[in-house]
């Protein structure tokens, strides 16, 4: 009996606890439930606070922006239209100034460089955006002018024309005691008496022809390198120099050097080998020509099997 009564006592004993810990339970759960609501709407108010402040961040940093892109507008401008930057208004009426000068002419004189030059107005623009086109191509109207660099400088304006001209080759003149009127450059380019005397720095070889320089036939940049080489040979094996070539009649042509007039005849870059032969054997047959007593008029190299025949002045 008596362990039954204590079973029965533990038992209304479990059945209290678990009856108080359901109560409890219950009573947590309702206070949670109650807490969600409250969470989720503090929640939603903290999200809508971040994106409001969002927005204004953005905002302001929109704002910024277009600020500094109006000020760097205000600054681009500002500096684009200083003075410095552009090129003096007279700058292309004189070579008294330091706005514009002109390099490595030593044909076409700087004056007339100059004139085509002034051909254009000064751009009202900066420097860096001057188009310089239109005066390279005046300058590559001048004859002697083979090519043109055009260079600007800033902070001051100003532009350096660099001008790379043709070589002079050959000068024409219609006899020996003429001056040239005339002279050819390596490329075959001739070029008027506007542009004579040439400077004493270019060595040209000087030809007689008559006229519109028909005596020589077509000149071109072959003719012209032959008749160079031909002048080249000469004072190599003379160790003279060459004072003209006289073209006035292919048929007969003629050299003078400081001792003798040296006939050829008529060659062609085909015949010229034979000739260049009997051209190897002047350093021998000149002393004996300086040792003659009488007036020499000219040494023939027409001759076959290297004989040389000295014509003496009448």
């Amino acid at each position: 009996m008596f362990d039954n009564d204590n079973r029965y006592n533990n038992y209304n004993n479990n059945f209290e606890n678990t009856s108080q810990s359901d109560y409890m339970n219950d009573d947590d759960e309702s206070k949670i439930s109650r807490f969600q609501p409250d969470h989720r709407l503090k929640q939603a108010q903290l999200n809508r606070q971040i994106r409001k402040s969002q927005n204004n961040v953005r905002i302001m940093l929109m704002f910024a922006r277009l600020c500094l892109f109006v000020f760097l507008s205000v600054l681009i401008y500002l500096i684009l239209n200083l003075k410095y930057w552009k090129l003096n208004p007279m700058a292309f009426s004189s070579l008294g100034n330091t706005s514009i000068k002109i390099e490595n002419n030593y044909i076409a004189s700087s004056d007339r460089i100059l004139k085509a030059v002034q051909e254009h107005q000064v751009d009202d623009k900066p420097i860096f955006l001057m188009n310089t086109d239109g005066i390279k191509e005046s300058i590559l109207r001048i004859p002697p002018i083979k090519n043109v660099y055009i260079r600007r400088y800033w902070l001051p304006a100003r532009i350096e024309i660099l001008v790379q001209e043709r070589e002079p080759a050959i000068t024409i003149a219609p006899n020996e005691k003429v001056p040239p009127i005339a002279f050819y450059t390596k490329d075959g380019t001739p070029i008027g008496r506007a542009y004579l005397p040439l400077n004493p720095m270019f060595k040209t070889v000087k030809v007689l022809t008559y006229g519109s320089y028909s005596g020589t036939g077509k000149i071109d940049a072959e003719k012209i390198k032959f008749i160079t080489n031909i002048a080249k040979d000469i004072e190599q094996y003379s160790k003279e120099p060459v004072q003209y070539i006289d073209w006035r009649n292919p048929d007969d042509i003629y050299v003078q050097i400081p001792t003798v007039k040296i006939k050829l005849g008529a060659i062609s870059p085909l015949t010229y080998p034979d000739t260049l032969k009997k051209i190897s054997g002047l350093s021998a047959i000149l002393p004996k020509v300086k040792v003659l007593n009488k007036k020499v008029k000219y040494l023939d190299l027409r001759w076959q099997n290297n004989l040389y025949y000295i014509k003496l002045a009448e």
